[in-house]
């Protein structure tokens, strides 16, 4: 009944589904460009519509009541920004526990605009030894899906230029909050 519905809306909306469906049973699924709450709405319709169960990493703050336990039942995993908590390796141990896991990551972390990327997604993937898949809704063209899968290498730039050049024609819902996809750790001397 959430697929029928999800697929309603979105043909409502005027969105079509693109890309293939990854295979891999685990992999980190980048959700950008993140410039709106819609986003969120969006990527959970997609899944639903292309049967991939993601888990979602969002600000804790969603997870209070009233309505925290319906984010917890749509994938959410509550992270905590302000604490120290070793999110990165809580995420490598479920991504490598033997189960299936989609673990889908807004990696800009706000929706407004950013200098950099947070970086977790990378590290998480590369110590995972798990794809990075490029998911993406572009606004513009009203299409959203899967794009390329990247294995990181552990060469961060390298690995960069690719996720830049796919996502350089995406565009977000507000255009004025994206930024050039970038990871502190690109910077010299960082």
């Amino acid at each position: 009944m959430l697929k029928a519905f999800a697929r309603f809306v979105l043909k409502l909306k005027g969105w079509e589904v693109d890309g293939e469906v990854p295979t891999a049973r685990n992999y980190v699924l980048i959700t950008a460009p993140h410039t709106s709450n819609w986003d969120l709405f969006y990527m959970l319709a997609i899944s639903k519509i292309v049967n991939v169960n993601v888990h979602w990493m969002g600000k804790h703050t969603l997870f209070s009541p009233p309505f925290g336990w319906v984010m917890r039942r749509l994938g959410g995993i509550p992270i905590y920004r302000h604490t120290r908590n070793e999110v990165v390796q809580q995420m490598v141990e479920r991504l490598t526990s033997g189960g299936s896991l989609v673990l889908a990551v807004p990696p800009k972390g706000t929706r407004g605009p950013a200098e950099y990327w947070k970086s977790g997604f990378y590290h998480i993937a590369n110590i995972a030894q798990v794809p990075i898949v490029m998911g993406y809704l572009d606004y513009a063209k009203k299409r959203a899906g899967f794009g390329p899968a990247l294995v990181p290498s552990g060469d961060v730039k390298a690995d960069m230029d690719v996720i830049r050049a796919f996502y350089r024609d995406k565009v977000g819902k507000h255009p004025e909050n994206s930024d050039q996809a970038r990871l502190p750790e690109e910077d010299d001397g960082f």
